[in-house]
């Protein structure tokens, strides 16, 4: 396959180029040329955006155990109709991946049913320490760390073992940051005063800023007192953004979609749609979000892409349950962002591809370089919008809480290890991941 006169955006520039794919790989890349190779298929892409595929850090693909909501096919299908060409997930689905064996077996599924590469966390608990320290490195991105949850055993509220943690993994540690006692008194407060299911708008006032700050300055005191490899996930308040510090590759942090779309004055038009932890918060805490992005605080951007189904979203701050599908609309949005002047082209394929794959240390992904793996995405911006309507949507669940938006720009093709997985229209089902490697 050869690309012919996209504009590329790839390390910081911009320019037109052409590109071979062969054998899986970029073989070639040609500033300002064409390239024409006998029997070679060719696409014309002038007028497009060539990048990077979307590397997503953070989804929840519900297999095994919670699969009425979505499973790695159907959600992979939605990743690869949104550009999305490697996610990295979660490891709160039933049974909770807290065991090596339990690890191998989620491989084993993905292998069976992704359609884009993939990886999966291993969780901590307050027991597991010695699975954590015998885990491969070069096959599991993170250890995956609930530092405020309430998903059962997967709450890590032993100060002991937190510290241990921190200490002797020697790998990547992601946390979930809220503090779990604050957010559980003020949810018996909110009850007592608005009764036993508080409307949608005062998640955030349950799951405060404060709840938020109390978690993630502690994680960020034991990174630094242990040398801990810390990212934070899914930042979501200004006074959290406070305590990174610009381009530091020890401690780093996230931020989602969602938090950067959304503020709290959305609420009364989305209600329960747009309900995640930590909560969508002011809309000074969205515009501070927005701004970190291009000061080096925020150094990755992710989905946390968590299907629910409808019934499942009903209700409010206590019963409607939390977590939203976006890892279709990550690009769309994150390119309307652009549009907004919100932060450059170049800079958001620096954090949805070029970071996660550096501090993930992912090998031979995220970059658009000769002998990587041909993990792309087309894009192009239309005069016309077009609307988010709920049979544009691959996720099992059916909806969205982007429905009804207009969107200029579209995703054309995604290609997975050099296979054209996504053609515009449909996902080729035939085309599967690979196992994503990491270079420790």
């Amino acid at each position: 396959m050869i690309i012919q006169h996209a504009t590329i955006i790839n390390e910081g520039e911009r320019f037109t180029g052409s590109l071979l794919i062969r054998e899986g790989r970029i073989a070639s890349i040609s500033h300002d040329q064409e390239i024409h190779l006998e029997g070679e298929e060719e696409m014309e892409a002038q007028g497009c955006l060539l990048l990077p595929g979307i590397i997503d850090e953070h989804v929840h693909m519900r297999d095994p155990g919670l699969t009425a909501k979505g499973d790695m096919e159907t959600e992979t299908r939605a990743a690869a109709a949104g550009g999305v060409t490697t996610v990295l997930d979660m490891p709160n689905v039933v049974p909770q991946t807290t065991t090596l064996s339990l690890l191998e077996e989620r491989y084993r599924i993905g292998a069976e049913k992704c359609h884009v590469n993939y990886a999966f966390y291993l969780g901590a608990t307050n027991d597991n320490l010695d699975e954590i320290l015998h885990a491969d490195p070069h096959r599991t991105p993170a250890i995956k760390l609930f530092m405020g949850s309430s998903t059962g055993n997967m709450l890590v509220d032993d100060d002991n073992q937190l510290r241990r943690i921190f200490q002797h993994v020697p790998l990547p540690i992601m946390t979930h940051c809220e503090d779990t006692t604050r957010i559980n008194r003020r949810m018996a407060q909110a009850k007592e005063r608005y009764g036993p299911d508080p409307a949608v708008e005062h998640h955030p006032e349950i799951r405060d800023a404060e709840a938020c700050f109390l978690s993630t300055e502690l994680a960020v005191r034991l990174a630094r007192e242990t040398g801990a490899r810390l990212h934070v996930a899914h930042i979501s308040t200004a006074r959290e953004l406070a305590l990174f510090q610009p381009n530091d590759d020890q401690i780093t942090a996230e931020a989602c979609v969602p938090h950067l779309l959304y503020s709290d004055a959305d609420y009364p038009r989305l209600g329960s749609l747009i309900k995640c932890n930590p909560a969508i918060k002011t809309d000074a805490d969205r515009e501070a979000l927005r701004g970190a992005l291009s000061d080096g605080r925020i150094r990755c951007v992710a989905t946390d892409h968590a299907p629910h189904l409808p019934s499942e979203k009903e209700g409010g701050a206590c019963r409607a349950m939390s977590g939203m599908p976006m890892v279709q609309f990550s690009l769309v949005s994150m390119l309307q962002l652009v549009d907004e002047r919100v932060l450059t082209l170049e800079r958001m394929v620096q954090l949805m591809c070029h970071h996660p794959a550096e501090l993930f240390q992912i090998s031979q992904r995220g970059f658009i370089r000769e002998g990587y793996w041909a993990d792309l995405v087309l894009v192009r911006r239309n005069e016309s919008p077009w609307k988010l309507v709920p049979e544009c949507i691959q996720s099992r669940c059916g909806w969205s809480p982007r429905m009804g938006d207009l969107f200029h720009w579209s995703v054309l093709s995604t290609w997975v290890n050099g296979c054209r997985v996504w053609d515009g229209k449909q996902v080729d089902a035939r085309v599967h991941g690979a196992p994503v490697l990491f270079r420790r």
